[in-house]
């Protein structure tokens, strides 16, 4: 089969198009012909293994110390079922699934296996209204999205602020965040306003033309995704009792939040527990509702994956950017 390989750790021309074994499916696991993957900031952080000190060892351990140990990136794929292990029962050959790598990662390729329950993955069936080049942005962002706001507890007619709200996680985060009633600020550059009001958000601050931390405005939930802004004129911007969430904590973060939610009221909240099938079902419920759509800003063919990882790191894309495994959309 074509995969895609991190040769080594750099710019993305370290990602090559190559011939490797096709994996066959082991007890519990199904064989998945992918039909279409994503780029993510993930991807290309672990491409360049550009990490906050506190997470750098040991990531740097489990992914490889001199070269890249885990050679096939990729977090996220829509694909259909090809065959079963023994024991697979939840799944059949034909079927339409979506699904998260887990730490294992392999979505860069024209197969995968997994079981779906171990190291983080999930899989679960498309939604009916969704082609695989939709789906296969959904998993990894939505999920992600999803716990972070369980984890902060997210209720009815709280206010919530989404700082980096045009990416993948944002966008998800978004229409969310709505779903659960809330009323939704959305930060980010001029060209993604418009698409954050058609996505549900009340209000949307424009981070190029004015600091959004200058604002006597306070919020129940901060869900910061990028983490480039000050942190202590974050935390002033939490209504008593508030949340903050932090995709991408840096480690002076980690120090200052934990300092904060031990001696003040506000809670700073890093990282949420793995994905499970169950959320993907319920982002599934959601989509098929109407209630949730993803949002793709560029395709690109397989082949042109390098390509993909550049404009990704321009940090112009709106929602998600999809890969087209084998030609074909679904």
């Amino acid at each position: 089969m074509k995969a895609i390989i991190c040769a080594a750790y750099g710019p993305p021309n370290v990602l090559e198009l190559r011939e490797v074994a096709k994996p066959h499916p082991k007890d519990g696991q199904v064989l998945v012909r992918i039909h279409a993957t994503s780029v993510s900031r993930a991807d290309c952080e672990l491409r360049r293994f550009e990490f906050p000190g506190w997470v750098w060892l040991p990531m740097r351990l489990w992914f490889g110390v001199l070269k890249p140990r885990v050679r096939i990136l990729g977090q996220e794929f829509a694909g259909e079922v090809e065959a079963t292990g023994k024991g697979a029962a939840s799944f059949a050959p034909g079927d339409r699934v979506f699904g998260t790598t887990g730490i294992g990662l392999g979505a860069y390729a024209e197969y995968i296996c997994l079981s779906g329950r171990s190291e983080g993955s999930a899989l679960a069936r498309i939604p009916a209204t969704l082609s695989y080049a939709e789906a296969a942005g959904v998993p990894y962002g939505g999920s992600e999205a999803l716990r972070f706001l369980r984890k902060a507890n997210i209720q009815a007619g709280q206010k919530v602020l989404i700082v980096g709200a045009g990416g993948s996680f944002g966008t998800y985060a978004v229409q969310l965040a709505k779903h659960f009633g809330a009323e939704v600020t959305a930060v980010d550059s001029t060209g993604k306003l418009d698409m954050l009001r058609s996505i549900g958000a009340d209000h949307v601050i424009d981070y190029t033309e004015r600091d959004f931390t200058d604002s006597t405005q306070t919020f129940d939930i901060i869900f910061d995704v990028v983490c480039r802004a000050p942190f202590t004129r974050i935390l002033r911007m939490l209504c008593p009792g508030g949340r903050c969430v932090l995709a991408n904590p840096q480690t002076s973060h980690l120090i200052r939040g934990l300092w904060a939610t031990m001696t003040s009221d506000r809670k700073v909240i890093f990282g949420a527990d793995s994905g499970t099938a169950e959320d993907l079902s319920f982002l599934r419920e959601l989509i098929d509702g109407g209630k949730l759509r993803p949002i793709i800003d560029r395709r690109f063919p397989f082949e042109q994956l390098a390509e993909a990882h550049r404009y990704a790191e321009t940090e112009q894309k709106k929602g998600n950017i999809v890969i087209i495994v084998g030609g074909e959309e679904g």
